[in-house]
């Protein structure tokens, strides 16, 4: 039996509060399916199961408060997925058995705004009688349940929690991490010129801001460099996944952590979808466990208009934080002659327990190269 148990959603997490099931007893749940909505001190997150089965047992009742680890629910693995089914074709006199596979269910089929719509605002599909073509759901099938139903928005959200949490998280790291710093200073003529020609030829919705090079780069300066990617629990545990954490600043007040799954394995384009996607999520407090508890190194954007240096806090038990400040104008020299060229200033704060100056500094240099080279990315 598979033990479904409270996950560790930061350093700074002790307990969540369970405010609704997704899935009921003889479910069958599969890798990625939504199986409960936990309040913590970021809010309300939705719960992922990384098990497929059958759910035997919830153990936690709605509203209560659950421990990180504790065992929330039992799933009984599903390891035989065939059928035997017997024919009655006969071969030299003898009955064949033969194996076929279970039919899958039945896909339901929703329009990608219709399926967004219902996923906002928490209403199963499935229950769902689509208008559109071939049974579709559409736009308005999700609108007309809406208009019908009583809905009410709790703000579970408090900014004084949200600052508790990263006060703890920052007083953990302060007390227990021994940072070291390295700065660099990148000119970015060659990003904003790669950015200009690449966004000429695509329609607005399609256009690539800074943040996605920026993160591409990071992603790959850490294939060359594995050392900054990893956490530190009794020891360096270098990860082989490359899970970029971007600082995303909350309108409410405080910050919150998504990650960026696999950066490396994702081109400028798709890593803008994925951040066009996962920031308005993160300030509507609508992510998923896994967004929050992935991170390999964290990446905090400053963006334009703000201070040219940031100096990061390292967020436990990751062993690395980069930090990104505002492209701004200054006097460049190259090659004997000065100039104004777009500068932008990268530090680096990393764990000394984990990796020292030298390792630091080769990371910021081939960093600052893929910048200097966008279309080698």
């Amino acid at each position: 039996m598979i033990e479904f148990k409270m996950p560790s959603l930061g350093a700074d997490m002790e307990d969540g509060i369970l405010r609704q099931w997704r899935k009921k007893v003889g479910d069958v749940v599969k890798h990625g399916d939504i199986i409960a909505d936990v309040e913590t001190q970021k809010g309300l997150i939705e719960i992922e199961v990384f098990d497929e089965g059958k759910i035997e047992s919830l153990l936690i009742k709605k509203d209560q408060k659950v421990p990180v680890g504790t065992v929330m629910a039992l799933i009984n693995p599903q390891i035989n997925r065939q059928l035997t089914v017997l024919t009655k074709v006969k071969s030299n006199g003898e009955l064949k058995i033969k194996k076929a596979l279970a039919e899958p269910p039945k896909k339901v089929k929703i329009s990608p705004l219709a399926k967004q719509i219902a996923e906002d605002n928490k209403i199963d599909i499935s229950v769902l009688k689509g208008s559109g073509e071939d049974g579709a759901i559409t736009k308005a099938d999700v609108e007309s349940v809406l208009a019908n139903k009583e809905v009410t928005k709790e703000n579970i959200f408090q900014a004084n929690s949200i600052r508790q949490a990263i006060a703890a998280a920052m007083s953990k790291s302060n007390n227990e991490i021994p940072h070291y710093y390295l700065e660099c200073k990148v000119d970015m003529s060659f990003t904003l010129r790669w950015l200009k020609d690449t966004n000429g030829k695509r329609p607005l919705s399609e256009r690539i801001l800074p943040v996605a090079v920026i993160i591409k780069a990071v992603a790959k300066a850490l294939i060359e460099v594995p050392g900054l990617n990893g956490i530190w629990d009794k020891g360096f545990q270098q990860k082989k996944q490359i899970n970029i954490g971007l600082v995303v600043s909350l309108r409410e007040g405080g910050i919150i952590v998504p990650a960026i799954h696999d950066s490396d394995k994702k081109n400028e384009s798709q890593l803008m979808a994925e951040l066009n996607d996962l920031i308005p999520r993160a300030r509507a407090m609508k992510l998923r466990s896994s967004e929050l508890a992935d991170s390999t190194i964290t990446v905090t954007n400053l963006g334009d208009n703000s201070a040219e240096t940031v100096f990061g806090v390292i967020y436990p038990p990751q062993v690395a934080l980069i930090g990104i400040g505002s492209i701004h104008e200054e006097p460049f020299a190259e090659n004997g002659m000065l100039t104004v060229r777009p500068v932008m200033n990268i530090t680096l704060a990393a764990d000394h327990r984990a990796s020292d100056g030298h390792t630091g500094s080769k990371f910021l240099m081939i960093l600052k190269k893929y910048l200097l080279n966008p279309d080698k990315l």
